[in-house]
């Protein structure tokens, strides 16, 4: 009987095949191991005497990074060596470079620190006004100037007059540009309102005007009770904001933004936004007319009214500082920096302020007073009065008319962030000033002649010239007249 074979038991061949695969397994295992050895040992530190091929080549890779790293290494001492005769050679002049460095960077610090108002710059002690320069006619107005305004750039200016008449020049040629005001139906479509009251049409006269940072636009506003906005590159007209029950009086911009501000003799002080054509808000606390405005940087806005008061207004922090005014009526107003105000009143005298009084620090009298006899207008220390305030004179009915209209302050203006000051009146005459910041006073320094009432003041920004608006009568009214003045606008050029 033949024998059966045994059945294929399948413990035992899945026992042996996984036995083949382990021991494959560890086969790969330790020729991997042995790679890794190999590997590890490329420097050849650990290399035996048996001299394989394979070693051979593993030694070789090693010679070939040991030389690599010799020539990175060659290569970094040759340039350090030559770099350093290089200093060698050149050590006086980066010596010079350095120093030159340095001074820049002090000089764009302190640029910085006084285009901030942190520091003031000294520019009074340095103004010269030689004898045979003086006032020179730039451009030309029928009737009296009412308002001027230069750009950031000091290379072009506006002026408008009593005639409605706008102006655009140029600061070195005199060239002069007119804006032409559109139809009253184009006006109507730009947001211009019909007449209030009896008037039967709109008024063309301009009493202010200002000039945005960035030379875009142009505002203008005057008994129409609107503010209207023009754009300087093509000096066409582009919106009317309607909103003051009273004649616009003063305008201005802050630095740097589209952001204007508007006072007027409704006792209002308004804010628009000339980039978006928005009104923003109104800003109330004077209780007569307003009637100037100035702004700097920051969100706050000065004002001087006939209610014997000026005003600075917070604008971010809704509220305002009050500054009680000796004179009967502040005409015109300025800042000398963020803490420091100047002023002019209609009683012939300039006061300087600051943000932590009320009342001036320092008033100086008859600052624009007739003389009768010129010899005795000079000044002398004992014609101090006993709180400190210097007199401009003699205060003597037969000397000085110091309560004429030709004597009243109307227009001051200080060159931004520096310690030099102008006013101008009907007198004949523009002065200027350097205003002290250790003994917070204020001392003359020339008396440029000027024939007509000087309705309107602005320094350059570099204070390299003056700029004068001039009239035969003032900008608010017709309650004095010189018939020998030119209307127009006059520059002054300041040596430095």
């Amino acid at each position: 009987m033949p024998r059966k074979k045994k059945a294929h038991d399948p413990f035992f061949t899945n026992d042996s095949r996984k036995r083949q695969k382990q021991n494959k397994k560890l086969d790969e295992d330790e020729e991997e191991d042995a790679e890794i050895e190999s590997d590890f040992d490329e420097d050849g530190f650990f290399a035996g005497g048996g001299g394989g091929g394979e070693e051979q080549e593993e030694e070789e890779t090693g010679a070939e990074v040991r030389k690599r790293l010799a020539q990175d290494l060659l290569q970094r001492v040759r340039k350090s060596a030559q770099k350093g005769e290089e200093e060698e050679d050149d050590e006086e002049e980066e010596d010079e470079e350095g120093a030159r460095d340095s001074l820049v960077a002090q000089k764009l610090l302190k640029e910085q620190n006084e285009e901030s108002g942190r520091v003031r710059r000294s520019l009074a002690s340095r103004v010269k006004v030689s004898g045979d320069e003086g006032f020179r006619v730039l451009a030309k107005h029928r009737h009296s100037v009412t308002a001027v305004a230069l750009s950031e750039d000091d290379s072009k200016g506006f002026s408008a007059s009593k005639d409605g008449t706008i102006m655009q020049w140029d600061v070195n040629s005199g060239q002069c540009e007119r804006y032409k005001w559109p139809s009253d139906s184009v006006l109507k479509s730009h947001g211009l309102k019909d007449p209030q009251g009896s008037a039967t049409r709109q008024s063309k006269q301009v009493l202010a005007l200002a000039a945005s940072s960035d030379g875009r636009y142009l505002a203008t506003g005057g008994l129409d009770r609107h503010i209207h906005i023009w754009d300087t590159r093509t000096r066409e007209h582009l919106q009317s904001f309607p909103g003051h029950r009273g004649p616009v009086s003063c305008l201005t911009f802050r630095q740097g933004t589209s952001e204007l501000f508007s006072g007027s003799f409704d006792r209002t002080i308004k804010i628009w936004n000339v980039e978006d054509r928005t009104y923003m808000s109104t800003l109330f606390g004077h209780q007569s007319e307003v009637l100037s405005i100035d702004c700097l940087r920051k969100e706050r806005v000065l004002t001087a009214g006939r209610d014997r008061s000026m005003q600075l207004f917070k604008v971010h922090e809704e509220s305002r500082l009050v500054f009680r005014a000796p004179a009967s009526s502040l005409e015109c107003c300025c800042f000398v920096g963020n803490d420091e105000l100047f002023s002019g009143s209609d009683d012939g005298s300039i006061e300087l302020w600051t943000v932590m009084r009320k009342k001036p620090i320092y008033i100086l009298r008859n600052a624009h007073a007739l003389p009768v006899d010129s010899m005795k207008s000079d000044q002398k220390d004992s014609e101090k009065l006993p709180n400190g305030n210097l007199e401009n004179g003699y205060n003597h009915p037969k000397d000085h008319h110091c309560l004429s209209v030709f004597s009243w302050v109307s227009a001051v203006s200080v060159c931004r962030n520096s310690d030099l000051a102008a006013s101008g009146a009907g007198n004949g005459s523009v002065r200027l000033w350097e205003i002290e910041s250790d003994t917070k006073d204020i001392k003359s320094l020339c008396n440029v002649p000027l024939a007509g009432f000087v309705n309107s003041l602005a320094f350059a920004k570099s204070g390299e010239f003056l700029v004068a608006g001039v009239g035969q009568e003032p900008r608010l009214g017709r309650w004095g007249r010189n018939p020998e003045a030119r209307n127009g606008v006059s520059i002054l050029p300041l040596k430095l």
